[in-house]
């Protein structure tokens, strides 16, 4: 009896020193359902959160790890995946839904049918489509996902696929209940899967309010290790500046997305922690080539001319980003220096009158409201583009679109200029040239540029074709080329990945893929 009783005293010592996690976030998710949509801030507040993948790629050691599946097998002639699901791993238990099972192959097999098959029941339950599976065309490329018994699947290709693996690390490729998309299914309620969430992750939503808070509580019926923080809270907060405010306040514990100026002060507060890594991520603004004159690419090279990158980096990311010159990071394998486009507006002016625009024209660009690690000041940035176009003839009227508007319409093509980033989810240098550059990601919307070349897009389909990682470089080497001849893109920056966290905050790793794991985050 003293023995029972001394454990669970440290078992409630252990429980009671568990402290509710506030963080302090940019934006309202999409929805929860994460395969609906691409924005990192969806991703966050879903795959992240509340849901696990097959495999993980663990950022530290640039590796492929274990989640769902505790091991999995590549056939030599890398048609088909393995996988071998770990057993005993339990999906959320809410009031709305209560499995019978733990998670088995048939959850593997309809989370990918679902997006593969355009005949499944539940397929059209995506108003505006599978964007990731679309833009990576699974379904030209899977030819079949198999149960071969509970606990193993197989996916069989319909060619070897260079990026596969890491495709099912992108929080895309979350792995759902089919238990309870049948029970929403017969009650005709396939709506819920957006709105009332069922994974296996660590936490579990609790309620949602738009534009103010998510609070998810602990699973659990978690299979990992048990997060150490009582419940998760995100405090939506669009204003980089307000975020600080409630940091230093206690409001909340951690701040994401500080803006340049808020970091660089953070470094000398010491009530303050920063936390920094390079992002795999690139800021730029892409042209609608759609749209005329930018079909011209006399027409985008002369805006590339006429933007002072320089002052732009300065006032918008003050130290805190190094100037883009091409679609990913230096530190990607294929990355190749490319020589910038110079600030030179007599240069700009002169390939505005070849296209025969001696006098300018009118556009417009694009800009969020607020502000976010690839785009801290999306006004100040907007204003310096207007004005610096302003000197060569062109009138760009300024447009201030609210986020999720600004994704809808922007993916719809709808935008002439448009300021926006792009953060790779695994290393691969793929993890952009498929998703902004594909002729498939045309259709998706992810392609901002919205271009289709059929040199641009044999190079990118093929390297994902090659296991040899030298070869796949040279074909990407030519890509980049391209990309940067055609000025796609006025690439603008690479920034520098800042979280800020109170003092007695431990356990936050910051991700170079600005995922978020909160699960090992204690608050003393």
């Amino acid at each position: 009896m003293r023995l029972i009783s001394s454990l669970f005293v440290l078992l409630w010592a252990v429980t009671a020193e568990a402290k509710p996690l506030t963080v302090c976030t940019e934006a309202s998710p999409d929805g929860f359902d994460v395969v609906q949509y691409n924005s990192l801030t969806t991703t966050n507040a879903s795959a992240d959160v509340l849901f696990n993948r097959l495999i993980d790629y663990d950022a530290a050691t640039g590796k492929l790890v274990p989640s769902l599946a505790e091991k999995w097998e590549i056939s030599p002639d890398g048609l088909s995946y393995t996988f071998t699901l770990k057993k005993n791993v339990s999906f959320h238990s809410t009031d709305y839904f209560k499995p019978t099972r733990p998670l088995n192959a048939d959850d593997v097999v309809f989370t990918f049918n679902r997006m593969l098959d355009s005949n499944h029941p539940w397929h059209k339950s995506a108003p505006n489509g599978y964007p990731h599976a679309q833009t990576f065309q699974l379904p030209k490329h899977i030819k079949a996902v198999k149960k071969i018994d509970a606990q193993t699947v197989r996916f069989e290709l319909n060619a070897p696929e260079a990026t596969f693996s890491a495709l099912l690390t992108m929080g895309f490729a979350s792995i759902y209940s089919a238990e309870y998309a049948n029970q929403l299914l017969a009650a005709g309620k396939t709506g819920d899967l957006n709105t009332k969430p069922i994974g296996t992750g660590p936490f579990v939503l609790k309620s949602y309010q738009k534009d103010s808070t998510i609070r998810f509580d602990v699973s659990a019926q978690y299979f990992g290790n048990k997060p150490k923080t009582d419940k998760l809270i995100y405090a939506i907060t669009p204003d980089a500046s307000v975020r600080v405010q409630k940091l230093k306040a206690g409001e909340c514990q951690i701040a994401l997305s500080p803006k340049p100026q808020d970091v660089l002060v953070a470094r000398q507060d010491k009530s303050i922690q920063v936390i920094e890594t390079p992002a795999f991520s690139t800021a730029f603004i892409a042209f609608n080539i759609q749209h005329k004159p930018f079909d011209n690419v006399k027409v985008r090279q002369a805006l590339n001319y006429a933007f002072d990158k320089k002052a732009y980096l300065k006032q918008v990311f003050d130290g805190t980003a190094t100037a883009a010159d091409g679609p990913y990071p230096p530190n990607t394998w294929s990355y190749i220096n490319l020589e910038d486009y110079k600030y030179d507006p007599a240069k700009a002016k002169q390939l505005l009158a070849e296209a025969g625009f001696p006098n300018g024209f009118s556009t417009t660009i694009w800009i969020r409201p607020a502000g976010s690690t690839l785009n801290p000041n999306p006004r100040a940035g907007g204003e310096l583009l207007q004005a610096d176009l302003a000197k060569i003839g062109v009138k760009a009227e300024l447009k201030v679109i609210e986020w999720g508007e600004l994704i809808k319409r922007a993916k719809a093509g709808e935008h002439d200029l448009l300021f926006m980033g792009w953060s790779g989810d695994n290393g691969d240098p793929d993890n952009f040239l498929t998703p902004q550059f594909a002729c498939s990601s045309v259709e998706s919307g992810l392609n901002f540029a919205r271009y289709c070349d059929p040199q641009l897009d044999k190079l990118i389909s093929n390297g994902k074709k090659i296991a040899d990682q030298a070869a796949r470089a040279r074909l990407y080497e030519t890509a980049q080329k391209i990309i940067h001849d055609q000025a796609l893109w006025i690439p603008l920056a690479h920034p520098i990945a800042a979280v800020l966290t109170k003092p007695n905050i431990s356990g936050y790793k910051i991700n170079p893929f600005s995922r978020q794991d909160f699960s090992n985050v204690i608050v003393k």
